[in-house]
């Protein structure tokens, strides 16, 4: 029987260097990019063990096939850190677009949510406990 291993989560993008270079910049590492050289239509990057991949919209629909949506909060980002606050005014100062400033959630959570430059929910979150 097959097995699953090393998920990851791939995101359509409209430009793919864009958006690669926005979540570089928050600190994450690029492992996979295709082609090489030149425009890419695909990026992996890396944080924590995490990774994520940004696809092109073209690319996706002419060589896959696919439909892919890129507009809208159609999927989100956490990001866990030390401080919301700090955290939250880094991505609007890398060029994130604010959605709703840090406010506590739940009893033991600060979370703030910002747009990254293709338009995905960016949540920044901590615990307050």
């Amino acid at each position: 029987m097959a097995t699953f291993k090393n998920p990851q989560i791939v995101l359509f993008s409209q430009d793919v260097e864009r958006t690669a270079d926005f979540y570089k910049d928050i600190g994450f590492i690029e492992v996979f990019r295709t082609p090489a050289e030149g425009v890419p239509i695909h990026v992996d990057l890396t944080l924590d063990g995490y990774r994520i991949g940004f696809a092109g919209e073209t690319s996706t629909r002419d060589d896959h096939g696919l439909a892919p949506i890129v507009a809208g909060q159609r999927a989100a980002v956490i990001l866990w850190t030390d401080d919301t606050s700090q955290a939250y005014a880094r991505l609007l100062e890398l060029g994130a677009t604010p959605v709703k400033a840090p406010e506590p959630w739940l009893s033991d959570l600060l979370i703030a949510w910002a747009e990254d430059p293709d338009g995905h929910l960016i949540q920044v979150v901590q615990h307050t406990r």
